[in-house]
Parts: structure tokens; C-alpha cells; sequence
């Protein structure tokens, strides 16, 4: 005869945390990934941390890279445009002859 047991309570309100978190949907998506591997990894305790650790979040190096990249891409931008300014003025100083170098 199979015994059934009420719902704990802190099991359940521990089960609501966790999909409200999106862990179950995360722990879910790397298992389902192990599961369609055609080839089984050696050791699928370090497949699913790899997984998991792209899954959601981003680490702190990576936020770190990007506020880089977007700072590099402001910086190009300004550079771009003093090139182009500074280009303009040197054209008044030194204009350029019909064969592309400058007249003297």
C-alpha cells in the first residue's frame, strides 16, 4: 500500500522560490541539453556547472568586458570625428592637387 503524504509546506514555498528564481527552468534546460548530447560527456557534473555558468547571468568579467567595449566604441566614435574636423582644417591650410598629393 503506497502512502501519500501531504505537501510540506516549506517544500513548497521552497519550490515556488526556486522557479520564481528561474532555477528550475535553468537546472531544466542544461539536463535537457546533457540528455541530447549524442556523445555523453566523462564527467557530466562539470557539463552541467559549464552550462549552468552561461546560462542567465553574466559573471563580473564579462559585465566589466562589455562596459569596455562600449567605452572603446564611444572613444572611436570621438576619434572619428577630430579626425574628420581635423582633416577639414587641414584642407584649408593645404589644399589637395588634382593628382592627390598635397600642392605646394
Amino acid at each position: 500500500m503506497a502512502h501519500h503524504r501531504a505537501p510540506d509546506p516549506k517544500r513548497e514555498q521552497f519550490r515556488r522560490y526556486l522557479e520564481r528564481a528561474g532555477v528550475i527552468d535553468s537546472l531544466t534546460s542544461v539536463l535537457v541539453s546533457l540528455y541530447e548530447e549524442r556523445e555523453k560527456p566523462s564527467n557530466a557534473l562539470e557539463f552541467v556547472k559549464q552550462h549552468l555558468n552561461a546560462v542567465g547571468h553574466t559573471s563580473a568579467d564579462t559585465e566589466a568586458l562589455q562596459q569596455e567595449v562600449t567605452d572603446l566604441r564611444q572613444r572611436c566614435t570621438h576619434l572619428e570625428e577630430e579626425n574628420k574636423d581635423l582633416k577639414a582644417k587641414l584642407q584649408l591650410y593645404e589644399p589637395v592637387s588634382k593628382d592627390g598629393g598635397t600642392a605646394n
